[in-house]
């Protein structure tokens, strides 16, 4: 594992799901971390969590507030950062559908803001999150990540001479997160009904912390130019609504604008080009900055199948039932019993 202790770390979008365990997990591993500067817009948020983090016990932890429109605000704060963390995005899919020049200006002037202020600074290391829904998108979401996903794929090519390396991680929905359907059905079970969109939707899950895993192997392992996709389960949206209310009414209220029944990872058209490194892929960019025999070697990487494709809906590996409520009770709500309202 990579040594971060005296190294400073910059989190976009910091105060939310994925930052806040990635912050208590590198304070954890590596206590002589020497910054980690929270990054995001939201004062209430970065109000609550300087609160988690009081400054006398935890002098490392900084709070800037900005937007990663604002490509001068990016430049001043990744000012002596070695490493940023690009979590900062419009997410939630119908809002972007209503809202779409500002869901396009956050995902996409955003990330290559993040780009441009890694450049300029001397940041050694950028790893960007992604997410399922750039993978053949059919919403704007998923199409301004999978935009996103290739400037910092690209970005390795007009690094020069710079010691900066550039990836990306890509993962399915995150258990627990804001937003996300299992802290919906949670709230929603006391009413008695669980509104599900259609009866043959699956998604992947993948915990926080698993999440972070993965965060910090690209930090670790990444070239440059990689997009990571972590091997991980599959659940049947009915299966989480059975776990979480099965005394509820599972009514079917039809899938929202932007949905797709199953999310795809890796599309057949990315098998030339995806590697089987174990416990992840990796997709790699079409004209690396470094010998793909030498990659290969190094990670004993195994090309893929030509036409191999990952979704959610064709997975070999599916949470039950009884798994679902095991990770609810580990990972989102300790306190969760299935029987009890």
């Amino acid at each position: 594992m990579q040594n971060l202790n005296n190294k400073s770390i910059l989190i976009t979008g910091g105060t939310g799901s994925l930052g806040k365990t990635l912050t208590k997990t590198i304070l954890k591993k590596w206590p002589d971390v020497k910054k980690i500067v929270i990054y995001s817009r939201d004062e209430q948020k970065q109000f609550q969590m300087a609160h988690e983090y009081p400054e006398k016990k935890f002098p490392q932890m900084r709070f800037f507030i900005g937007d990663v429109r604002d490509y001068e605000r990016l430049k001043r704060a990744f000012h002596d950062i070695d490493y940023v963390i690009h979590a900062a995005a419009m997410k939630h899919v119908h809002i972007a559908e209503y809202n779409p020049d500002e869901c396009v200006k956050t995902n996409i002037g955003g990330a290559e803001n993040v780009i441009k202020a890694s450049l300029e600074t001397g940041v050694k290391n950028v790893v960007a999150l992604s997410t399922d829904k750039a993978c053949a998108p059919i919403n704007l979401y998923g199409a301004t990540k999978l935009t996103s996903d290739k400037l910092f794929v690209a970005a390795n090519n007009i690094k020069g001479t710079k010691d900066i390396k550039f990836s990306v991680v890509r993962y399915g929905n995150v258990m627990g997160s804001n937003g996300s359907v299992i802290p919906f059905f949670l709230k929603k079970r006391k009413e008695g009904v669980l509104p599900i969109t259609v009866s043959e939707m699956t998604r992947f899950n993948i915990s926080l912390e698993g999440g972070v895993e993965m965060v910090l192997h690209a930090m670790e392992h990444a070239w440059g130019g990689e997009i990571f996709v972590p091997k991980i389960p599959s659940y049947k949206i009915t299966d989480v609504a059975k776990a979480i209310g099965p005394d509820c009414e599972h009514q079917i209220i039809g899938i929202r604008p932007g949905e797709k029944i199953h999310e795809e990872m890796i599309t057949s058209s990315d098998s030339f080009f995806t590697y089987d490194l174990g416990k992840y892929y990796a997709i790699i960019p079409q004209t690396p900055v470094w010998r793909i025999q030498d990659f290969v070697n190094n990670f004993e990487a195994k090309l893929v199948r030509p036409g191999f494709s990952y979704n959610s809906g064709e997975n070999t590996e599916w949470e039950t039932v009884d798994s679902l409520r095991k990770l609810i009770k580990e990972h989102v709500d300790p306190s969760f019993e299935y029987g009890a309202l």
